[in-house]
């Protein structure tokens, strides 16, 4: 709805504009609920991904977010206030279908149809993930800052990872995760979407880290914030990701309590998250003990994503572990320290 349509008090046809948005958030629900009970039948054991209606939406909601992505660039580099406001509507949209579809797909194949999938252990459904949080962390942020103009760095890193989504479906690896027993425990559920949160918050001041580096070269410095401002923004963004992460890494070593026996092993995974963690503490040590701020800042919280990137998805490439795709990887490490455990108590 345009601004003009709305009232004084931000209000449309005698109602306020969130009544509206709630509205909607509602309907859309009620659409899920209808087409899975009219999709049930067809859900069978041998059924395509794709022609799963929650991995449609979920499509859908990667167009929104491109559409988002190409308005953002549009009002940095042409100061266009209807654009960015536009896309801040799309990116919204686009957020919301890509968690809904996620959080459906959890109910329609942990709980209705295939009892013991948990909906965010393929990497697809986790770089879904990824970028449906980057944006509500943006979103918020942008609501909270009033600016726009450092949108379409972060929409650029949500943007990969829409890519990316492509690429690992067009390679057939858009498929349900796992329905082994361990993955059903809610210290997992609790692990995912911390470590998610802390992803996207360093997302989020990567790109801002970009965007100071950016204005300090000159680039759309009438568009951009000032640098002191671009400097807060990615401070607080790294204050949120920082603490979700640490807790959601001490929460995944419970986890592995649970599951194995064992609160850490030093696999791969578990070894590059300590790293981040260890990261992100020292960019606060030189912020609050050297005072360093501005480009060196920006630099370190660029190294940090890279670091953030790598253990997420460079990890599971080279040193496929406990964290694999892979079932029989899970397997593996539950027997494997089985065994050790049953050798120790003989021993």
């Amino acid at each position: 709805m345009s601004r003009q349509s709305l009232g004084p008090d931000g209000q449309f046809r005698g109602l306020p504009a969130r009544v509206y948005y709630a509205a909607f958030v509602v309907i859309s629900i009620i659409i899920l609920a209808l087409v899975e009970y009219l999709e049930t039948p067809a859900l069978v054991a041998g059924i395509q991904f794709e022609d799963i209606f929650v991995f449609k939406l979920l499509g859908y909601g990667n167009l929104l977010l491109v559409g988002a992505t190409v308005l953002y660039v549009g009002h940095l580099w042409f100061a266009s206030a209807a654009a960015g406001r536009l896309a801040s509507h799309l990116a919204a949209a686009g957020a919301l279908a890509s968690l809904l579809a996620l959080a459906w797909r959890w109910v329609e194949t942990f709980w209705l149809h295939r009892p013991g999938h948990f909906a965010f252990s393929s990497l697809h459904e986790m770089v879904a993930l990824f970028g449906a949080v980057t944006v509500v962390i943006y979103l918020v942020m942008e609501r909270v800052y009033r600016t726009r103009s450092a949108g379409a760095f972060v929409m650029l890193i949500v943007f990969g990872s829409v890519l990316f989504q492509i690429w690992l479906a067009a390679n057939e690896t858009a498929i349900p995760g796992s329905r082994i027993r361990m993955l059903k425990s809610y210290w997992m559920h609790a692990h995912v979407l911390g470590s998610f949160i802390g992803y996207s918050a360093f997302a989020v001041a990567a790109a801002m880290g970009a965007a100071y580096l950016a204005r300090s070269a000159g680039f759309a410095r009438q568009a951009l914030p000032p640098p002191e401002r671009i400097d807060g923004l990615m401070h607080h963004a790294i204050m949120l990701g920082f603490p979700t992460f640490a807790l959601a890494t001490f929460l995944g070593s419970v986890w592995a309590y649970e599951a194995w026996g064992r609160y850490w092993a030093w696999d791969p995974k578990e070894t590059w998250a300590l790293l981040v963690c260890a990261i992100y503490a020292t960019y606060f040590y030189f912020h609050y003990v050297n005072r360093w701020s501005g480009r060196r800042m920006a630099w370190w919280s660029l190294i940090g994503f890279a670091a953030t990137v790598f253990s997420f998805v460079g990890v599971r490439a080279f040193w496929p572990g406990l964290h694999s795709d892979d079932p029989a990887a899970l397997l593996e490490g539950d027997a494997v320290t089985a065994a050790i455990m049953t050798m120790a108590r003989l021993c």
